[in-house]
């Protein structure tokens, strides 16, 4: 297993990024947003926001605590009954999103959850803290967009205050589609926001007008500039890879992260999407991903992943390096140390898994709440299995689509 983050920042921040003003454009009709959110477009579509119960939801009594031989307790390592430690957590900030990636979501009739059942930002201090004191050493943000969320400046400001028990602080990370980063980035970095993976599957205006119903390339590429211009390494773009929709652009999109000091990372396409559409043929794999960069650069692969969901690939040498996160045809399920916190309160050990642990009980009626936040983390742990099995022919889609999980 790799050994937990050896991030050097101590408890001063960087300082915010002097970046120039974003340029003024005219603000399109929006519908209202589940967190009254900025930028919240979504054109003509008609939405609702309503209590949505996903998957099997596990009690907190559901599973035992502290039985066998793993170690139990507030302040105890979270291994799972594979020996799996568990040092990263994902937490999505909401199921909102400004733009309708065709793999991702309709462009229509999406049903949003609940203001009622988004935790809040206390109640996700909360469950990080927690977290923290049982070995999590990394928080993700994620959604849906996390830039979306009207407190994310705080979000990122309470979660980078956290420490582990050695002292050191936590490191906080964010993936996003860049859309509102040129404007918030300064703040998000003062606040103490160490990485950015931004997503970006092309760059065609045309395509990407197509591929996410929404024209705003400019938006993405500016704040990748934005990210590019500021202290924060390792900067990731995320694309995925698409047959017939943007496999041509991968050498394209390779070459523009290494003009913007980034490292590309190609995901291979996976059965998560809210209509449950996906189709095998139209993903394109890891080894057809790699020979057609091939034909460009001398790749050599990486030494060292640990429990990265991508494997890397120097180009011509290095230092540059490209990943790829191939979930289905290369599974890295067995380092996985990721934990998921969704946007209402759910905790999953898998991306693909079909139970959930639900905290929001706990977080709003436990009577000592850290207490039932720990049970209920190893209760989670406990319960993952070897791997996700996609490739078996027993696999079941989740019922949530990527948006609702978090990415």
């Amino acid at each position: 297993m790799p050994p937990p983050s050896q991030s050097s920042r101590g408890p001063a921040r960087r300082p915010a990024v002097n970046n120039p003003p974003p340029r003024a454009r005219p603000r399109p009709a929006r519908l209202p947003s589940n967190h009254g959110g900025a930028d919240g477009t979504i054109g003509a579509a008609r939405v609702s926001a309503v209590p949505v119960t996903i998957g099997k939801r596990m009690p907190a009594a559901a599973a035992p605590v502290g039985t066998g031989s793993w170690p139990a307790g507030p302040g105890a390592p979270l291994v799972d009954t594979h020996g799996r430690v568990h040092r990263d957590l994902r937490i999505s900030l909401t199921d909102r999103c400004s733009l309708r990636c065709t793999y991702c979501m309709p462009e229509q009739g999406n049903e949003w959850l609940a203001k009622t059942s988004i935790l809040t930002l206390d109640e996700i201090e909360t469950v990080a803290r927690v977290a923290a004191a049982d070995g999590i050493t990394t928080f993700r943000l994620t959604g849906g967009e996390p830039l979306l969320r009207t407190d994310i400046v705080e979000v990122v400001r309470r979660l980078a205050a956290i420490a582990g028990p050695d002292g050191r602080p936590v490191e906080i990370a964010m993936t996003t589609n860049g859309i509102r980063l040129r404007e918030l980035l300064p703040d998000l970095v003062d606040a103490g926001l160490d990485r950015l993976n931004v997503s970006i599957d092309t760059l065609r205006p045309d395509r990407f007008r197509d591929l996410t119903r929404r024209d705003r390339l400019s938006d993405v590429l500016d704040g990748i500039a934005a990210a590019a211009a500021s202290p924060l390494r390792p900067l990731k773009l995320n694309a995925v890879a698409m047959r017939g929709v943007n496999d041509d652009e991968l050498v394209d999109l390779v070459e523009f992260a290494v003009a913007h000091d980034a490292q590309m990372r190609f995901i291979e396409q996976m059965p998560l999407d809210a209509g449950h559409t996906w189709d095998r043929s139209s993903m394109v794999t890891q080894d057809e991903i790699l020979g057609r960069l091939a034909a460009r650069w001398t790749l050599t692969p990486v030494p060292g992943r640990g429990g990265a969901p991508a494997a890397r690939w120097t180009l011509d040498g290095g230092p540059d390096t490209v990943g790829v996160i191939a979930s289905v045809t290369a599974p890295f399920c067995g380092d996985c140390d990721r934990l998921r916190l969704t946007a209402d309160g759910q905790l999953r050990n898998c991306l693909f898994s079909t139970t959930e642990y639900d905290l929001l009980p706990l977080l709003r009626g436990a009577a000592d709440v850290t207490t039932a936040i720990d049970g209920m983390l190893r209760s989670c742990v406990r319960g993952k299995l070897p791997g996700h099995a996609i490739n078996d022919p027993s696999f079941l889609q989740p019922a949530r689509g990527m948006n609702a999980i978090g990415g």
